[in-house]
């Protein structure tokens, strides 16, 4: 699989909308989407991912890439490859979720931080800020709440349920 599908898929499964910059990490080298307007990509010594595949990174049992996402937040997401299956040369497969927990954090929430505040807020109905939180999620998020069928479902779909940004 393509980094750049990875990132998709990694979109996908958290439920975020691919609204901010990302980047793969192993060994101190980030491996991000080069940009036309990026005047820093050379000083910052990146690789453009373009034509990378997982396999590139990942290569044996036990080995990690660090995931980061929208760099004002500050996700950061260690992938780490647990078991290489076997499979036809040729196979094509599809991404499948095994399991989850919990609602993903919504995007510009502030990162762990502001998730954190976000849901002591939306335990208490009388605090101040806790209608506006209701207005900007809408009132049937459910921070325990995770939809395995609904993740594999996309996941199945075009570009792997991941909301593409217009260009």
């Amino acid at each position: 699989m393509l980094l750049s599908d990875f990132h998709k898929v990694i979109q996908t499964s958290m439920g975020w909308t691919n609204s901010h910059l990302h980047l793969f990490n192993k060994n101190e080298t980030c491996y991000a989407e080069k940009t036309a307007d990026d005047f820093t990509w050379e000083e910052l010594g990146h690789v453009d991912y373009q034509e990378m595949k997982v396999l590139d990174l990942l290569i044996n049992e036990g080995e990690k890439i660090i995931y980061k996402y929208d760099f004002g937040d500050g996700w950061k997401h260690d992938v780490i490859l647990e078991q290489i299956l076997p499979g036809e040369e040729n196979e094509l497969m599809k991404p499948i979720c095994l399991a989850g927990k919990m609602n993903c954090p919504p995007e510009d929430c502030g990162g762990i931080s502001g998730y954190s505040d976000m849901l002591e807020i939306l335990k208490n109905p009388d605090h101040e800020e806790y209608e506006s939180f209701i207005e900007w999620l809408g009132a049937k998020f459910d921070p325990e709440h995770f939809n395995l069928n609904k993740v594999n479902k996309m996941l199945k779909s075009k570009d792997y349920g991941c909301v593409e940004l217009d260009d």
